[in-house]
C-alpha cells in the first residue's frame, strides 16, 4: 500500500484530497520497527511524530526506580508522540512496538509547515490531543480514588462485556499481557496482581491459568465494585 493510501486511512487525514495527500506523502518515511523495540523514549527530543500502519505501539512512563504505568496501546489508523511537535518540548512518555510495527513518520518540521498550509488538520490533530487528555485525566483519577483490587475488577468485568466467550466453565477472557505487563497497567507491581488474582479465585469468583480467565460469576465481581 503507498503512503498516500496509508494517510487516507487514518481519521486525521481522512478528509484530505488525493492532491494534498500525496504531498504529504512525499514528506512521510515508511519505518518497520521489531516487537520490543522502542520508537521514542521518554525525555527523547522530538523529532516528529509516527502514524501506526500495522501492529500496536504502548505508550507508558517509567519512574526513577523502574516502575512503569501504562498509558494506552495505539493500533493502525492513530497517531503516537505528536503533542511535542508543537510544543517544542521532548517526548512526554516512551512508545514502544508491542509486535512487529509498521508507522509512517513524518518530521517535525515538515508536519508544521503542513499544518500553515493546511489549518483543517491541525485542527483535528487538537481533537486527537483532546480526547487522548481525557483518558489521560481517567487513568489518574482511577490511580488516585480506587484499589488496586478495584482497579482489576473493573479490567476483568471490561474483559468480560467486550471480549468475554462463554463456555461451561463461564466467562473466558484473555488477559492483556502477563502480570508483569498488568500490573503496569494497573499501576502496581506483579506480586499485588498475583495475590489478588489468587483472592479473588479463592472467593470462588474466577478461575486463573495463566492468562487466561474464567470468569465464574460476572454479576457478583461487578457487585464488588459497588460494595466499594
Amino acid at each position: 500500500m503507498g503512503l498516500a493510501a496509508v494517510l487516507h486511512k487514518t481519521a486525521l487525514f481522512s478528509s484530505l484530497s488525493q492532491a494534498e495527500l500525496q504531498l504529504l506523502a512525499a514528506k512521510t518515511i515508511g519505518k518497520t520497527f521489531r516487537a520490543g523495540e522502542v520508537l521514542f523514549h521518554e525525555g527523547e527530543h522530538c523529532k516528529g511524530f509516527h502514524i501506526v500502519v500495522r501492529g500496536q505501539v504502548r505508550m507508558f512512563k517509567a519512574s526513577a526506580c523502574g516502575r512503569e504505568q501504562a498509558l494506552g496501546i495505539n493500533v493502525a489508523g492513530e497517531s503516537v508522540g505528536e503533542i511535542p511537535v508543537f510544543d517544542d518540548g521532548p517526548y512526554a512518555a516512551s512508545g514502544i512496538a508491542i509486535v512487529e510495527t509498521e508507522v509512517a513518520f513524518i518530521s517535525r518540521k515538515d508536519f508544521r509547515e503542513y499544518c500553515l498550509a493546511h489549518p483543517e488538520v491541525a485542527l483535528k490533530l487538537l481533537a486527537f490531543v483532546g480526547g487522548r487528555l481525557r483518558r489521560m485525566i481517567g487513568i489518574i483519577e482511577e490511580l488516585s480514588f480506587t484499589t488496586t483490587r478495584q482497579r482489576l475488577v473493573s479490567l476483568l468485568v471490561r474483559l468480560a462485556q467486550s471480549d468475554g466467550r462463554k463456555t461451561a466453565r463461564g466467562i473466558e477472557v484473555l488477559l492483556p499481557g502477563n502480570n508483569q505487563e498488568l500490573a503496569n497497567q494497573l499501576g502496581t507491581v506483579r506480586e499485588v496482581v498475583s495475590r489478588h488474582l489468587m483472592r479473588l479465585q479463592a472467593e470462588g469468583l474466577l478461575e486463573v491459568d495463566a492468562r487466561q480467565v474464567a470468569i465464574k460469576d460476572v454479576r457478583g465481581l461487578a457487585a464488588l465494585l459497588k460494595a466499594a
